[in-house]
């Protein structure tokens, strides 16, 4: 796979749309994945991820797992593929029944070089709405990078903040990532394939979504606060997380209740994720 850095703006403004119907199964699959009870029939924070998913066959899987870009996605000639962060504002909840249609547009392309190499980011924004009343804007950053240079020094890591209003500490083991693999249709082999992810990649072991950790970040929130309407939330992801290693997520809750500081620390209390979700 081969593309000139000014080829890669070909792509900006691509705009893809996938329409859904909001079912109950994926709500009670993940709700037992994370170990809670739902009820009711509106899609929590972030649970919208479970919808929308793009089906594409198995001969247009790539090596990492994922589709061969060049489709949707700009044809980014770097092997490792990241769930960088975003931000998103709830207008209105998803409902069970309902037809929703997803929008979504190439927004930007940044190409940096850093100290581990070479780093192309990319931005796709959501729109997603029902009949035209619009319920979900989302920004997603991807970031490609280089393969490890041997010899090559981690970024330095920093400590996780201290003072949480709650937290809670989860084992994310192999099942949990093959399940939240199922139910977002998400096929890259970093979440399961352990021979691939530390071969190939060069990392030491499986590693927790991304997505993952942000939707138990903000579920912190929802059971620490239910009655608490989330309207906001940003996030973005610092440092790998790898199953098998007991992770914690974080909440600090400002003074007047309403905004939330969040984070997630792995088990040797380096930060990993950081978001704050905003309130009603």
């Amino acid at each position: 796979m081969s593309a000139a850095p000014e080829n890669l703006d070909n792509w900006l403004d691509k705009e893809v749309v996938i329409e859904d119907d909001i079912t109950a199964f994926p709500l009670t699959a993940m709700a037992a994945t994370l170990d809670r009870e739902e009820s009711g029939d509106t899609v929590p924070p972030l649970w919208h991820w479970l919808y929308f998913l793009h089906v594409t066959p198995l001969s247009d899987a790539g090596l990492d797992g994922h589709p061969k870009r060049g489709d949707f996605l700009p044809p980014v000639p770097l092997p490792r593929r990241m769930w960088a962060g975003g931000r998103l504002t709830f207008h209105a909840p998803l409902k069970v029944g309902e037809h929703a249609k997803r929008t979504s547009t190439i927004a930007n392309i940044e190409d940096k070089t850093g100290r581990s190499g070479r780093l192309v980011f990319v931005t796709v924004q959501h729109a997603i709405d029902v009949d035209g009343e619009l319920k979900l804007e989302e920004e997603h950053d991807i970031v490609f990078r280089d393969a490890p240079q041997e010899g090559a020094r981690p970024p330095q890591a920093a400590l996780a903040p201290e003072g949480e209003t709650w937290s809670r500490t989860i084992d994310a083991d192999a099942v949990m990532l093959f399940r939240y693999s199922a139910l977002t249709f998400n096929s890259h082999r970093i979440h399961y394939d352990y021979p691939y992810v530390t071969e190939v990649e060069g990392y030491p072991g499986l590693i927790v979504h991304g997505p993952l950790i942000a939707t138990l970040l903000v579920d912190l929130v929802r059971r620490e606060q239910p009655d608490a309407v989330v309207q906001s939330f940003a996030y973005k992801a610092l440092r790998p997380t790898f199953a098998g290693q007991a992770f914690t997520v974080c909440g600090k809750l400002s003074a007047d209740g309403k905004t939330v500081d969040l984070w997630a620390k792995d088990h040797e209390g380096y930060l990993t994720m950081r978001g704050t979700a905003a309130l009603e």
